[in-house]
């Protein structure tokens, strides 16, 4: 039987490279896209994977990227979107440029893969597409404005794009976990340190944990377990929600 084909965006690390790993050994053809060639190029060859460089905040490179998975492979099966930045800042000092950047990369590049992916899915009659929202698509945190708001944003495309793939055998839904172990939250560290005046070493304690039941960072590998789940035949009847792995996070 042909292998289904399955797209990851920003897959050279962090939870993308959790995910396209974790597929790549359950035996899918995984296409890897990220902005980062060298890196991305070197774990693709790793895994077995096909990678393409992409910048998403391009709405004609979105169309390419589907169109060379689609050539190569015959279609897309799975569409992981991933790909995104954090940041830390007040509203007052948000750049504007900034705003459209994330706007642009966390939610239009989503829309703009699912609307490409779309056609290939509902031929076949079966598609699985999974958005890497977080904690944060489901509550609100200060200095966060324009991933809160993109994240938040993918929740509702989760929801409506469900509702229209369901007759389709199309399943959406977004996987919400709270902090993940990745360079990306690492990155984050000193920010939060500065703009909330406490020390680097305080940053996990104070501020990540602080809403947490379970005291620890989440492994990318456990998104990317929860990935093979949403995919499986098990999970066929499970559409348009949020795949909460929190820590406790939402339980209050």
């Amino acid at each position: 039987m042909q292998k289904r084909v399955a797209l990851v965006t920003g897959a050279a690390s962090g939870i993308g490279l959790a995910v396209a790993e974790s597929l790549a050994n359950a035996d899918y053809q995984v296409v890897m896209a990220d902005v980062n060639a060298e890196i991305g190029g070197q774990q693709a060859g790793r895994i077995g994977a096909h990678f393409v460089k992409v910048d998403l905040t391009d709405a004609s490179a979105c169309r390419a990227l589907v169109a060379e998975a689609v050539e190569r492979f015959g279609s897309v099966d799975v569409l992981v979107n991933n790909a995104g930045i954090q940041h830390v800042s007040p509203i007052e000092d948000f750049p504007e440029e900034k705003w459209n950047f994330i706007i642009s990369l966390m939610l239009t590049a989503p829309f703009l893969l699912i609307k490409y992916c779309w056609p290939h899915m509902k031929q076949k009659g079966w598609g699985r597409i999974i958005n890497i929202s977080s904690v944060h698509g489901l509550r609100a945190s200060e200095f966060k404005s324009a991933y809160i708001s993109a994240k938040h944003g993918m929740m509702g495309l989760t929801k409506t794009t469900a509702l229209e793939g369901g007759p389709y055998g199309i399943t959406v839904n977004a996987i919400c976990p709270a902090y993940v172990r990745t360079p990306l939250v690492d990155n984050q560290i000193d920010a939060q340190a500065k703009t909330h005046g406490i020390p680097r070493e305080d940053v996990i304690e104070t501020i990540m944990l602080k809403k947490a039941a379970v005291k620890k960072m989440i492994e990318p590998s456990e998104i990317g377990d929860a990935v093979l789940y949403i995919c499986s035949d098990s999970a066929g009847c499970m559409t348009g929600t949020d795949f909460t792995i929190d820590c406790g996070w939402t339980a209050c």
